[in-house]
């Protein structure tokens, strides 16, 4: 008698529309999963993603390019169709409502915020998660540039091997129990090797552009989303130089970011740059490139894909997703504070930004900051 076959494993991939989840869908098909396609529905072009009134012209709506269009939609059944897989849409309107609050409160609380970081911890990796359990998938992927592995027995998160694409940054806040049934296919691969992929198997989708921008804020004017959304937080206010003389006026706090150079407002006969947001005083403070030094920083909201460390451990430090990880100290503190000692001063740490911890490839946790801690001993943040 004939032994009977296990079934496929199932896997839920979040297919985007773009070539990099395209990819990611085609090669689990290849590896004989059962593969599920989904797309996060946030909302139409020009559909209202707030709850203002219906006929307030400046209400949120999802822009034509980003990561969730109509565009983007269309894309992905084309893919779907390609691979003869199925694809659902999955509305999650009101879900992102949250990373619209998030990102609009930090924007006014002096901070700068990482939407893309929080989409991934919420939504892909959180109810995208339930929506798995829910069809019985054993497993949910996406195609990110970032690679799980198993180290010691657990599963274990590791930079990507395109360095230049690496994604290991935006996942950090993904939860350990939740790294043993995620995959990332293309985490192996650099960038032109997907797209190469995606030509040889005929995928609609081999040679599109990658997105660029929030889908929520398709013009890329942050603050004048944070002024449509709260439009009693935003107020012109004082812009001070580093004696705490006024040298000028701003629009509103939430206009400006740690290390902004262009459009500050003001001209000193020398390149100054935003070093310190007050937003309890909405005061903006510029100065030159040096004040933007810091010898570290301190974080919380904190989440270990290891163990925490028990005492001072040597790291790579990121503290953005677009720079390279830098040689520092790492300490934790129960229940929730990370520190963070640059062993070279880096410019520009902006509390509301993530810092990540590396050991080599291999993501140990971090946190999100909150204060960077000034190279003068006299001066224990800026």
């Amino acid at each position: 008698m004939a032994e009977k076959s296990s079934p496929k494993p199932k896997v839920l991939v979040a297919m985007s529309g773009g070539v990099d989840s395209s990819v990611a869908a085609a090669l689990l098909l290849e590896q004989d999963y059962h593969v599920v396609g989904c797309f996060m529905r946030l909302g139409s072009p020009d559909e209202p993603l707030d709850q203002a009134d219906e006929c307030d012209p400046n209400r949120i709506r999802i822009g034509h390019q980003g990561c969730c269009s109509i565009n983007d939609a269309e894309d992905a059944r084309h893919v779907a169709a390609v691979l003869d897989i199925p694809l659902y849409v999955l509305n999650f309107k009101n879900e992102f409502g949250r990373i619209i609050d998030y990102f609009v409160g930090e924007y006014n609380a002096g901070r700068t915020p990482n939407p893309c970081v929080r989409c991934n911890d919420w939504l892909k990796f959180g109810k995208l998660l339930d929506y798995a359990d829910s069809i019985d998938a054993d497993y949910i992927a996406t195609g990110h540039y970032a690679r799980v592995a198993r180290r010691d027995g657990r599963a274990c998160l590791l930079r990507g091997c395109d360095a230049g694409k690496d994604q290991s940054y935006v996942l950090f806040g993904t939860k350990p129990q939740r790294l043993e049934r995620m995959l990332l296919p293309i985490g192996e691969y650099e960038k032109p090797a997907v797209r190469e992929m995606a030509a040889q198997r005929s995928l609609p989708v081999f040679d599109k552009p990658d997105s660029q921008e929030i889908c929520f804020v398709p013009d890329n004017d942050y603050a004048a989303l944070v002024r449509r959304q709260t439009p009693q937080q935003v107020h012109e206010g004082d812009i001070f130089d580093q004696q705490g003389d006024v040298i000028g006026r701003h629009p509103g706090h939430q206009h400006y970011t740690i290390g902004q150079r262009r459009g500050v407002g003001v001209a000193l006969g020398y390149p100054i740059y935003v070093t310190r947001r007050d937003a309890q005083a909405n005061t903006v403070t510029v100065g030159p490139p040096d004040q933007l030094l810091a010898r570290g920083l301190t974080a919380d909201q904190t989440n270990w894909l290891t163990e925490p460390p028990l005492g001072p451990r040597p790291c790579q430090a990121k503290i953005r997703y677009n720079s390279r990880p830098v040689a520092a100290q790492m300490r934790f503190d129960p229940p929730d504070t990370l520190t963070v000692t640059f062993d070279q001063p880096q410019s520009a740490v902006t509390p509301g930004q993530a810092v990540v911890c590396y050991d080599d490839d291999l993501v140990l946790g971090g946190g999100w900051i909150n204060r960077a801690l000034a190279c003068s001993p006299d001066d224990e943040s800026i």
